[in-house]
């Protein structure tokens, strides 16, 4: 009992609940508890964010050995960046069709996203710090991951392999520590939850509109469906593959990622289907499979942009096309880095937002169907591996360049 009850779904289920009392009961002094629960995880998500998406960036990209950057490599980077920005493509059409927040709402003073006066040249000029510990002082999101992206490919440009070596152990063990943080930070969330849904809540009676959170799920779910069920079906029609014959195939790896929300912790899974139940050659899912587990976020990318987009909206912040196309660019880098951080997604958009200074509480209510939308967005990251590496072994199969003693199989298989 006293384990069914320290579960993480209901301790968040018992905080939304509490929150929700509280906030319809308005007790100004349960509201000021609420509102101090509430700005210290706001500070705790703005301090640890910006290492963590710089961090992250870094790792995944210095990692890349020349070797995967072959025929092979290529061929995946291309594929698993095309799919995940159609992923937020899709998210992005699915927003406009079906608007959450038909009204538009004027610009509030917590849209410290709102770009300045000045030209788009000017506001290009601007991604390039003047230092580089400006942008993690002036919380500039834009700017920290173009650092990330050119910090990772200059570490794999040093040509003495120890100092090469040497940098990157340093990174990784910077972002050991910055996870080990996140998981204390993410112990103790349902006591942020209990202050968020508090604030929503008196918001809400304030003429916050929350009615709108459904269509809010439903545009994340439906990104899904079509990407899951119609994009990528497509591509492995124009490759000459079956589509469903193969997702039939992959059927265990997949019920794993959906039920373990953990495509890392599918992955030997999804390498052993696809050798023995898709006949793909073992010199490419070993190679492909373990790099599209790390960087192949087309779920996460979907849920970024519309949850970014939404939270944005609903706090008053002008949205604009131009607005959503850029943010489209940024779900797919950010989904590109994100690795491995608890509860992925949902942390690194409340990440993005706080760095903006836009309020978060509305996560607290969306936090409760998160597990929902995990087990959807894991299935469909699984699926889309399994796809890259069916059509990368297709397209190599004639001339395959790919040592596999180069790439050993993960420990978990061994």
């Amino acid at each position: 009992m006293k384990k069914l009850l320290l579960k993480p779904i209901n301790l968040y289920l018992a905080a939304v609940i509490l929150g929700l009392l509280s906030g319809i009961y308005e007790n100004n002094g349960l509201y000021q508890v609420a509102e101090f629960f509430s700005n210290l995880f706001i500070r705790l998500f703005r301090c640890l964010g910006t290492p963590i998406i710089a961090v992250s960036l870094i790792t995944t990209l210095s990692s890349f050995s020349h070797a995967e950057i072959s025929t092979t490599g290529r061929k995946t980077l291309v594929y698993t960046i095309a799919t995940t920005i159609i992923a937020a493509l899709t998210s992005m059409a699915l927003y406009l069709l079906i608007q959450p927040l038909s009204s538009s709402m004027p610009a509030s003073s917590a849209a410290g996203y709102t770009s300045q006066d000045g030209s788009y040249l000017k506001h290009i000029t601007n991604i390039v710090p003047t230092n580089f510990l400006s942008p993690f002082i002036d919380n500039q999101v834009i700017t920290i991951l173009f650092l990330g992206i050119a910090i990772g490919f200059a570490i794999r440009c040093i040509p003495n392999k120890d100092a090469q070596q040497t940098v990157m152990q340093f990174f990784r063990g910077l972002q050991s520590i910055l996870f080990v943080l996140t998981k204390w930070v993410v112990a103790i969330l349902p006591i942020g939850i209990y202050g968020f849904v508090c604030v929503s809540v008196v918001q809400y009676q304030h003429g916050f509109n929350i009615q709108s959170l459904g269509q809010y799920f439903a545009v994340i779910l439906l990104a899904n469906f079509i990407q899951g069920f119609l994009v990528l079906p497509v591509w492995l029609k124009c490759k000459g593959i079956k589509p469903f014959d193969s997702m039939k195939k992959m059927m265990p790896a997949l019920s794993v990622a959906f039920f373990s929300k953990s495509s890392s912790g599918t992955l030997p899974l999804t390498i052993e289907t696809a050798e023995k139940r898709l006949g793909l050659n073992a010199s490419v899912t070993r190679f492909v499979l373990p790099l599209c587990t790390t960087i192949n976020m087309n779920g996460c990318a979907a849920f970024i942009f519309t949850t970014v987009i939404y939270v944005m909206q609903s706090n008053g912040v002008a949205i604009s096309i131009g607005t959503m196309i850029a943010w489209v660019l940024i779900a797919t880098i950010a989904a590109l880095g994100n690795a491995g951080v608890p509860m992925g997604c949902f942390f690194l958009s409340a990440t993005l937002l706080t760095n903006m200074n836009v309020p978060i509480e509305l996560l607290g209510l969306i936090l409760p169907i998160y597990s929902v939308i995990d087990m959807v967005e894991t299935s469909l990251n699984v699926w889309s591996d399994s796809c890259v590496a069916n059509v990368v072994n297709k397209d190599l199969l004639s001339s395959l360049d790919t040592d596999i003693t180069r790439y050993p199989v993960p420990q978990e298989m061994s």
